[in-house]
């Protein structure tokens, strides 16, 4: 059974806790601005302190991104858990295909996203959170069983699979959120696909 006993609560409660505190920052930064809203603001709308809001993320900026560290991670295990004779073009469409929903979890609403895109300061953690996991699952396309992948080419597929992701998220953001990101997704990589 998952998550029984003490440090399972705790876990638990310590993400719903994060996922709480990082809802009400974005709602705070919406309404106020990025600048403007200091950390000590989001704090006491939670009923934190300050120091109790740094016990839940590093930095003002992380509180934007969520968990992007373990889900690096997670979509790092899939790479590596899909089919030995899979191409490495096709592993990476099925896994972040089936990851987008989670991956922009944090910027499911379009108004998270201009924010992102105005804040120079989150538009650099974006971009180091993101060659951050660039760099992870280029490395587990690498470690599949059978993979002869050298560096140069599974760090230029997933470039091309980020480039996709953020065309498709950049599609929906220009309509307001009214289109199917995963289809989006698709369009994307068929456009981007190797020749065979």
């Amino acid at each position: 059974m998952i998550g029984t006993g003490p440090s399972g609560l705790r876990e638990r409660t310590r993400r719903a806790v994060r996922a709480e505190l990082a809802e009400l920052a974005l709602g705070l930064f919406v309404e106020r601005g990025y600048e403007e809203t200091k950390v000590e603001d989001v704090a006491a709308a939670a009923g934190l302190s300050k120091r109790s809001f740094f016990r839940y993320f590093p930095s003002k900026e992380d509180v934007v991104f969520g968990d992007v560290e373990d889900l690096a991670d997670e979509v790092a295990g899939a790479v590596r858990a899909r089919p030995a004779d899979e191409p490495p073009w096709t592993v990476l469409h099925a896994v972040l295909r089936e990851w987008e929903e989670r991956i922009h979890a944090a910027q499911r609403d379009p108004a998270a996203l201009r924010l992102i895109e105005s804040t120079p300061a989150l538009r650099a953690r974006l971009h180091q959170r993101r060659d951050e996991m660039r760099g992870r699952i280029a490395a587990a396309l690498r470690e599949r069983p059978g993979a002869a992948l050298d560096a140069f080419t599974a760090d230029l597929l997933t470039g091309c699979a980020a480039a996709a992701l953020d065309a498709a998220g950049r599609e929906w953001l220009r309509l307001d959120g009214a289109a199917d990101r995963g289809e989006l997704v698709d369009r994307a990589f068929a456009a981007l696909a190797p020749a065979s």
